[in-house]
């Protein structure tokens, strides 16, 4: 027939003039949800029109199998300009095999931005495997990233295969690589130099195709400079660079991922709540959620679970814990000035305490800027200043 019709993006009956059986299969095949030919009663079409609509596919409810936007619509929802330019960007890199560095902080959605690199790219009927680096000892990582040959090691009694190898063809995304031992990052960069590399106990070598994306929490730059991880392969990582910026610094993206939590967990767990008091709301919004979307989420589910009505209240929020949290956080450091008889230089005093809270935001969050003006509390341009004005 030469035209395919989109099943499950737009329900398409074919009216046609020319009826034949090899006609209507073909366009069955490609996608029309009916068949009706010339000439034919108003009782019919509104027949195959009604039942469409009864029993069709629904937009709300797209896979990924049917369309490339489903990452887009339900799993990632923003009103951020920051994410916007994210979401428009992934599709250009999809079906790149240059390398990602996935940065942000613990709870942004770094292993969601990986899955829709995979699923809207070329490989998305490919494995995507997925493993986080500093959730395994060194001593194990090696051997399942990589695989071993039985009796590679005491106890490796049978042969195993590696993660990179499974993920053949595919995408592997290796989250928290500021983790990955010295060791391991030699190896790692043979892979991405070479696309190949030996299992343990082997001298064979074993080529792959395999896509890398990989994500982490801290400042690699940093880590270089510190020598804790390895120049060349940061730059072999840090191809196509995407970070996700914190929840705190979006805040218009509350409302909709509340909803999104909310009807998810409602469905899961049988209740009908169907919306959020305004004063839960405003709790919500004024919070820094140091966890990200990850602490969201669990408020949410947490509070679905507790809920007694059709509305999220502030009992089933459990807001004095909620506040108790925020009070902690507001107030990171604690000092309790005393002022003598001599008095003191209250400019200089002050300054000296901007200058030692500044210090300790850096050390806290390993130099990681972002994160520290979080934790004071300031926006990036205010850190930035502040840092300047104390050499720092």
């Amino acid at each position: 027939m030469g035209v395919r019709f989109p099943r499950a993006t737009h329900l398409v009956i074919l009216i046609t003039a020319f009826a034949s059986l090899d006609s209507a299969v073909a366009a069955m095949k490609e996608g029309a949800w009916d068949y009706l030919t010339k000439p034919f009663r108003i009782e019919e079409i509104r027949e195959i029109v009604k039942k469409a609509l009864e029993t069709g596919p629904k937009p709300q409810s797209l896979t990924r199998d049917s369309t490339e936007k489903i990452y887009r619509l339900d799993n990632m929802l923003t009103k951020s300009p920051a994410m916007l330019n994210i979401f428009q960007l992934i599709p250009r890199i999809a079906s790149s095999p240059s390398s990602v560095l996935i940065s942000g902080e613990s709870g942004t959605g770094k292993e969601l931005v990986a899955r829709a690199i995979h699923n809207l790219g070329v490989r998305k009927d490919k494995p995507f495997v997925v493993i986080n680096c500093g959730g395994i000892p060194e001593n194990l990582l090696e051997s399942e990233l990589f695989g071993h040959k039985r009796g590679a090691f005491t106890g490796a009694d049978r042969e195993k295969q590696g993660l990179f190898a499974i993920a053949n063809k595919g995408t592997i995304f290796l989250d928290e690589i500021g983790e990955l031992p010295m060791t391991l990052q030699v190896k790692l960069l043979r892979v991405v130099q070479q696309k190949s590399f030996t299992s343990l106990g082997d001298t064979k070598e074993i080529k792959v195709d395999v896509r890398i994306v990989v994500a982490t929490n801290r400042d690699l730059e940093k880590e270089v400079m510190a020598r804790r991880f390895r120049e060349d392969l940061y730059y072999r990582l840090n191809v196509i660079r995407i970070h996700i910026p914190p929840l705190r610094e979006r805040p218009e993206d509350i409302p909709l991922l509340v909803q999104y939590f909310l009807d998810k967990y409602s469905k899961e767990q049988n209740k009908t709540v169907q919306g959020i008091s305004n004063f839960v709301m405003e709790a919500l919004q004024k919070y820094s959620f140091p966890g990200n979307v990850r602490e969201l989420e669990n408020i949410i589910e947490r509070s679905t679970a507790l809920a007694t009505s059709n509305l999220l209240l502030p009992e089933s929020l459990s807001l004095a814990e909620f506040k108790r949290q925020k009070t902690a956080e507001s107030s990171p450091f604690s000092y309790e000035p005393h002022l003598g008889p001599e008095g003191l230089d209250l400019e200089q005093f002050l300054s000296h305490i901007e200058k030692t809270l500044l210090k300790k935001a850096l050390e806290r969050t390993n130099g990681v800027k972002t994160e520290a003006a979080g934790l004071l509390g300031l926006n990036f341009r205010s850190l930035r200043y502040r840092l300047s004005k104390h050499g720092l």
